[in-house]
Order: C-alpha cells, then sequence, then structure tokens
C-alpha cells in the first residue's frame, strides 16, 4: 500500500490485524479503534486459510464487549480466531520489544507462545489467575484476617504453572534462536541472540522466601518477574543498541516467528509490515524481500513503492479510499 503520510495506511494495516487476531498490534484500549464520532467500529475479512475460504468479522463498541465471528460463528474470544488464523505484524510500536522493559517482552513471548504451541495458550493467563489469588492470600495473612496454612494450595499452583511457563518460555527461546541470529545476520546485524534460561519454580522455592512474600504482600519469586536479553555481538539491544540496531532485531523477531509458524502450521502467516522499508539502505531492504516467506501474503505500507519490492500488487491509498493503482 502507497501513499502520503497520514493518509490511513496504518490504519487499514492495523484493520488486517484486527480482523485476522482480534485485536490490534497498536494498543490494547480498544475503543480507541472506534473513528471519532462514532458509536462502533467493524472490521470483514475474507480469504483463503489452507486453501480453505474463511470469512470474520469483528465488532467494537466502547460500552459493550467486543463480539467476534468466524465463519458466521460467535467465538468466545480472540484466542479462537487466532487458532484459525495466523498474522504477524512490523509496526514501529514493536520496537519496545527490544527497547522496552522486561513486562513487554513476558507479553511478547506469551503471545508467541500461544501461536506456537496453542494446547498452551491458557498457560499464562492461569498462571496469572493463579499468582493473583496468592497475592491476596499474603495480604489477608499479613493483616491476621488468614492462616498461613490458607496459603498452601495457592502456592502449590503458583509453583506448577510457574515451572511450566518457565520452561515454555525456554523451549519457545530456544526455538526461536536459530531463525532470529540468521535473518539478523542477513540484516546486516552480526552476532545476535535471544535467550530465556529455564530457572524453574518449587514449593521450597516460594517458602524460603514467605516471610518476605508476606510482609509485601506479593509473590516476589516467579516466571512474572522474569527477562528474555536480546543481545548483538554480547551487547543487550535495550540498552546499547541504536535505533536501527533495534529495528532490525525486531524484523528478524517477525521473520523467525514467521518460520516457525510455516513449519508447524503447513502455511505462512499473513505478514503486515507497516513503514519497514524507511530506515533501511537497498541492500538491507532486498536482504528483507529476499528473507519473506515463500507462498504467503505479505502487505507492505510505504509513501513510495519501494525499489527492492516488485509486488504482485500496488494499493494507492487516499483519506477515505483504497484503490488498485
Amino acid at each position: 500500500m502507497t501513499g502520503p503520510n497520514g493518509v490511513g495506511k496504518t490504519n487499514l494495516l492495523e484493520a488486517l490485524h484486527v480482523g485476522s487476531q482480534g485485536f490490534s498490534p497498536r494498543t490494547r484500549a480498544e475503543p480507541r479503534l472506534v473513528r471519532f464520532g462514532e458509536t462502533a467500529a467493524r472490521v470483514r475479512l475474507a480469504g483463503e486459510e489452507a486453501r480453505t475460504p474463511f470469512e470474520t468479522e469483528v465488532d467494537v463498541e466502547p460500552s459493550a464487549p467486543k463480539r467476534i465471528r468466524l465463519n458466521g460463528a460467535l467465538l468466545a474470544g480472540g484466542d479462537e480466531l487466532r487458532l484459525r488464523l495466523s498474522a504477524l505484524a512490523f509496526t514501529p510500536d514493536r520496537l519496545a520489544v527490544v527497547k522496552g522493559g522486561p513486562i513487554v517482552r513476558r507479553a511478547y513471548l506469551d503471545r508467541m507462545l500461544g501461536r506456537l504451541f496453542p494446547a498452551r495458550a491458557k498457560l499464562p493467563s492461569e498462571y496469572g489467575r493463579a499468582l493473583s489469588q496468592r497475592n491476596a492470600a499474603l495480604r489477608r495473612v499479613r493483616v491476621g484476617e488468614s492462616s498461613r496454612d490458607a496459603l498452601e494450595p495457592w502456592t502449590e499452583q503458583v509453583a506448577v504453572l510457574g515451572a511450566e511457563l518457565d520452561r515454555s518460555r525456554a523451549e519457545l527461546a530456544t526455538a526461536l534462536a536459530p531463525g532470529f541470529s540468521e535473518h539478523a545476520e542477513g540484516l546486516g546485524l552480526a552476532g545476535s541472540e535471544i535467550v530465556y534460561a529455564e530457572e524453574g519454580l518449587t514449593t521450597a522455592d516460594l517458602a524460603g522466601r514467605l516471610d518476605r512474600d508476606i510482609e509485601r504482600g506479593t509473590t516476589g519469586l516467579g516466571p512474572h518477574l522474569r527477562d528474555a536479553a536480546i543481545t548483538a555481538a554480547g551487547r543487550d539491544l535495550r540498552a546499547f543498541g541504536s535505533q536501527g540496531e533495534q529495528r532490525t532485531a525486531v524484523l528478524a523477531l517477525v521473520l523467525a516467528e514467521a518460520e516457525l509458524l510455516a513449519e508447524r502450521r503447513g502455511e505462512p502467516p499473513l505478514l503486515l509490515l507497516d513503514d519497514v522499508f524507511s530506515e533501511l539502505d537497498s541492500t538491507r531492504g532486498e536482504a528483507l524481500v529476499a528473507r519473506l516467506p515463500a507462498g504467503g501474503q505479505t502487505v507492505v505500507t510505504a509513501t513510495e513503492q519501494p525499489a527492492a519490492l516488485r509486488p504482485d500488487l500496488v494499493v494507492s491509498v487516499t483519506p477515505g479510499q483504497a484503490r488498485a493503482a
């Protein structure tokens, strides 16, 4: 898609992601998806996944729960849609995966976990619920409203689910690492690595700091406090990477994840790349094009058609309109 800045290219890309994944890649404040002056927003998509036709419809209203339909059937939530359709997005906001704090990388790994290992999709939220219950129980013990014995069931759940989540994240990072390093190298970022070292979690670990946890009213150990290291030549890219290096690292992550999805699902994901060529020189632009998944569909936005790209279709975007150029 091509067109001047501010005409709606990113909005169209965002709509493709909402229609295929059930959420925006740019914001979790869903009322912001509704146009100013309107009461609701709707995205409809039609296409094919693994040669099977599909239609989706996502309705967003600020005062009502989001509604997602696949082939006319109302789904319980976005997880069901993502089990059927796969899409990955690169937007400038995604740089937070590298330059943001640990919570951003944890959320990124947990979303990827659901895409690559569907049976474990609910593991992060299950751990989060058990953790919240244990923290609430810790605060009750602190103010004398409950006994330490009441903590034991929640401690057991946090330990079991936490160890499984920690192990799953480490497995995911290990699967992702070779592709990430290879793609980053091809895009000019040598010696790149992503590492999540499994530490595990046991009831004994939690018991060893119980007094501190009661004093603070929160669980001070577990995967909710962990981080993944994203480095290049031994440098932490969050602290010591340039904007260009951080951008390249995120691109390499998206490409590596796309490869894993294609291997596990037998179909490349839809790739949505927003303004991805604006900071790439011609050599890196050509390297990126060469690394796009074969047989899949990639949608790119740019103010002008990138020299490295020979698209099957160019869509010209003007305010309120998008048409084949």
